[in-house]
């Protein structure tokens, strides 16, 4: 399981960056609508800048499990990040990847995470982590909004025993802070790297890996 994940990457410059300063997993971004959006073609060169030992991770929101798959094959993503409306069903139709499913946070509380995550056991098909966003109506992540840490570690047992992939309102000033309040198995960072929506900053991507290395140790 990765630890650090830099989220949005659109570019081999920033692919080649963030692995060089620490970053274990990278996020492609293929929701049409993010600021972070990344076309096939694109991706199809930024992942040969990827090394071999930094994780791959697809970020898809309420596309169909054939276009999923067949880029997933494509790519040949490590990890599968669904940051829709998914049903538990659907995972059972993810194949060529393994499937974080991002839960964004808001005013229900962990109930709707905890019924989700036991619709997945009853049907024999957990997701391999969960990453716990921020919530924003109309958003799929990248707000730059923070969750409370503090319900993230008394709700921990929800999980069932998932990998926790903490996102939301990370930087590379509270990153720390993060890591020692939740526990997590993995910080995923977007928009607390970035100059402006979809353009990262080399010196935050450093920053941010630097912190949660030495949190993570």
């Amino acid at each position: 399981m990765f630890q650090i994940k830099i989220c949005g990457i659109r570019s081999v410059r920033d692919a080649r960056f963030a692995s060089l300063a620490g970053a274990d997993a990278i996020g492609l971004n293929f929701y049409a609508k993010s600021p972070r959006f990344v076309d096939l073609e694109n991706a199809e060169l930024v992942v040969p800048a990827i090394p071999k030992s930094v994780t791959k991770v697809g970020v898809f929101v309420n596309e169909s499990a054939e276009e999923i798959n067949a880029i997933s094959s494509r790519l040949e993503l490590d990890y599968v990040q669904l940051h829709g409306d998914e049903p538990a069903e659907f995972l059972a139709d993810v194949t060529q990847a393994k499937v974080i499913r991002a839960f964004r946070c808001g005013d229900d509380g962990f109930t709707p995470i905890a019924n989700y995550l036991e619709a997945c056991q009853a049907l024999g098909r957990l997701p391999d982590a969960v990453l716990l966003d921020a919530h924003q109506p109309g958003e799929y992540g990248g707000t730059g909004q923070a969750i409370d840490w503090a319900s993230v570690a008394e709700n921990r047992q929800i999980l069932a025993g998932a990998p926790l992939v903490l996102a939301g309102g990370l930087t590379p000033f509270n990153v720390a802070e993060a890591i020692h309040a939740t526990h997590p198995n993995a910080v995923d960072v977007a928009s607390g790297v970035e100059s402006a929506p979809g353009t990262k900053d080399l010196l935050l991507i450093r920053a941010f890996c630097s912190a949660a290395k030495k949190a993570f140790a």
